[in-house]
Parts: C-alpha cells; structure tokens; sequence
C-alpha cells in the first residue's frame, strides 16, 4: 500500500484508528477456545465488526509466537484474511525487529514477502545497515521505534549525547538513510508533549502512536501537536478495543468502543 493509498483510507473513513490485534487466550471468550483456532476465530469477528471504522490493524508478533507453530498459523491466516478481504486496510506487524544487516533482509522478506504485512516496527538501535534492508521493498513502510510509550522509554531515549536528545539523533539520522520516504516513526501517546518537536523534524512522516486508551494517552493532546496537512497519525488501541467484553457479544463491544474513537477522530479532523 502506498502512503497516498493510506491517505485516501483516512478521508474516505474519517479515521486515523489503528486496532490492535494482541490476542490473550486468558482473555478472549471462553468458548471460542472449542474451536480449531481460536486466536483466529476470534481476530475474524473483530475485524468484520471494525473494519469500517478503523484504517489500520496491528498484530503484535509476540502474541503469536507465544502459540509457538499454531500462533504463528493464526497471524499467517489473519493477514490473509485481511489481505483478501480487505486490501484497504493498512496491515502492521508489530515485530520490533532490528539486527545485521543479512539478518535483517531476511526478517524484511518473512513479513513483507511470505506474510504480505504493508509495514512492520523495527528498532533502530544496531543503526543503518540494520534498518535499510527494510527501507528496500517497494511500498513497504518500515516503522522506526522513534519515543516510546513505557516507563524505560526515560532510561535511554530521552538523554542527552552532545547536547541533543537520543530520540532526536535517532530521527535526524534516519532521514539520511537509503530510501528513507518508506519511514514511519513509533511515537507513544503518553508523550504527546514532544510531538511538536517531533513535526519539527519529521513534518510530513507518518507516526505510529500507541498508548491512547488503556495506557492512558489523550487523543486531543496527541492531536493538538501531532496532526498534520495529511493527518500523519495512526492511532492505537488495543485491549479497549478488542476486550470490551469477554462475553458471545465481545464483536459488538468492539465495534461500539471502536465507533467512539471513530466519532471523535471525525470531530477532531472537522475543526
């Protein structure tokens, strides 16, 4: 999918709502755990009851390899599902990966190739040649941890080197790299406030922005600093999405927490 393709997505909806699909199988319905594959049976139901409202999902890889083979079997049929059914929809796989630069292609052809993923999150601690293998694939966004959204996000991110805090060089310095424009960034909700410094330096990119909802981010707050002329934000939510409820009506929870997002997305996108 191309950025304009997203772009398209977000007026058309009048959503910037990314759902995250972190499966628990302590946390779904009980009785989809007699079915043959309930990881799956239940991102189906989320996603024929949200798809509408939202223009992005987002597997957390770790919720899947947890399941070992059988996890990773339900990721591989969700992406399909989503891919087949609905191409509109922005796909990321939220991997974290990041390492040599061999290794790394090799990661950048599991999840663009095999899997189909339109993006996948990757750190960017091991620097250049650990993140260009990414940036290769044509209509393929990479997503840069950039400031996250966790309480370590204090212990290195935000320090000083040189007189410049580590998330801004680590922004800077991505600009440069090969084929940069297929960059997004990971900026957590729970640092709204560093977002008008962010757009300073990445004005037009992409941001990823987890931690509205359950970790308490404010949607406001991450809008007042992070919109810009294209929107440029994907909002997630997660667990106060897809775990509204814990009963059969679990999909027409999600669909109505999703819609109130959605609501006041289209509100904030009106002023």
């Amino acid at each position: 999918m191309t950025t304009n393709q997203l772009i398209l997505q977000i007026k058309k909806k009048k959503s910037f709502l990314c759902i995250g699909l972190d499966v628990d199988l302590n946390k779904i319905p009980q009785y989809l755990l007699k079915q043959e594959d309930p990881i799956f049976s239940f991102n189906k139901a989320i996603i024929d009851a949200t798809n509408h409202l939202c223009v992005a999902y987002k597997p957390n890889t770790a919720f899947y390899e947890a399941y070992g083979l059988k996890g990773w079997k339900s990721l591989e049929k969700t992406i399909h599902y989503l891919n087949e059914n609905y191409p509109e929809i922005f796909t990321i796989a939220d991997a974290k990966r990041g390492d040599i630069g061999n290794t790394s292609s090799m990661y950048a052809k599991a999840f663009f190739d095999d899997l189909a993923f339109d993006s996948v999150t990757v750190a960017p601690y091991m620097g250049k040649d650990s993140v260009e293998p990414f940036l290769d694939f044509e209509n393929k966004h990479t997503i840069l941890l950039a400031l996250t959204s966790n309480q370590g996000a204090f212990d290195f991110q935000t320090k000083t080197v040189d007189g410049k805090e580590l998330y801004k060089q680590v922004l800077e310095t991505s600009k440069t790299w090969k084929n940069a424009k297929n960059l997004m960034y990971v900026v957590g909700a729970t640092k709204a406030e560093y977002l008008a410094d962010i757009r300073k330096i990445v004005p037009d990119s992409f941001l990823l922005v987890p931690g509205v909802g359950a970790q308490g981010g404010n949607l406001q707050d991450v809008c007042k600093y992070g919109l810009n002329k294209d929107v440029g934000l994907l909002i997630n939510s997660s667990r106060g999405i897809i775990y509204a409820s814990n009963k059969e009506d679990f999909s027409q929870a999600a669909t109505v927490k999703a819609s109130e997002i959605q609501k006041e997305m289209e509100q904030l996108l009106s002023k």
